[in-house]
Order: C-alpha cells, then sequence, then structure tokens
C-alpha cells in the first residue's frame, strides 16, 4: 500500500505578487500559439520569407474564413505581420517577436 505523501503549505503570508509586463505579453503569445492550426502557420511562415493567405490555405485542411481567424490571432499578438498587396494579404514572421518569445518559454 502507498504511503500518502504530505504536501507542503504555499506559506502565502509573505507572497506579494506583483504585476509582471513580461508575464502578461507570454501568456499573450502562448495564447497565441495555443491551437495546433496556429502553430502550424507560424511553422510555415518560419520557412518562408513571406507567404500569401490562399498559399496558407493550400497547405492546411482548414476553410479560408478559419486560416483568416487564426492569422488575426497570431497578428494581434504580433508573432506575424501582414502587409497589404493588392486584393491580397502577404504574411511573414516577425522575428523579434519570436525571439523574445523563445527567450521568455526559456525563462520559465
Amino acid at each position: 500500500m502507498a504511503k500518502k505523501q504530505s504536501k507542503k503549505k504555499c506559506d502565502t503570508s509573505s507572497v506579494k505578487l506583483k504585476a509582471d509586463p513580461m508575464a502578461e505579453e507570454l501568456a499573450k503569445l502562448a495564447w497565441a500559439i495555443a491551437h495546433p492550426a496556429r502553430v502550424q502557420i507560424v511553422r510555415l511562415l518560419i520557412g518562408r520569407d513571406a507567404c500569401m493567405c490562399g498559399e496558407i490555405v493550400d497547405c492546411l485542411p482548414l476553410a479560408q474564413s478559419t486560416v483568416s481567424q487564426h492569422l488575426k490571432i497570431l497578428k494581434e499578438s504580433g508573432l506575424i505581420q501582414g502587409e497589404v498587396d493588392g486584393p491580397k494579404v502577404c504574411y511573414c514572421v516577425n522575428p523579434e517577436r519570436l525571439e523574445q518569445l523563445k527567450q521568455w518559454v526559456a525563462a520559465l
């Protein structure tokens, strides 16, 4: 029979959490890549200089409207950038923001 391990209680009397802008930004970026389709989009864009929305749609088993919604979320997070090119939008990874994400995750 397994012994019950006693759990140490967290002494919160001396713990004062302060606002942490880095934690908030990391959470925002983590939420942006919290969906498998968005991870696939970021991976796809990392491997290319730029990509039109239609090309991204062709690479994923998702409807164009669904891909557009995922692109919007990634763009709002700053992980990707979108530039209007006539009637189309050309997307690319924002390398500075991606590097921030990597550093913050490594710092966990």
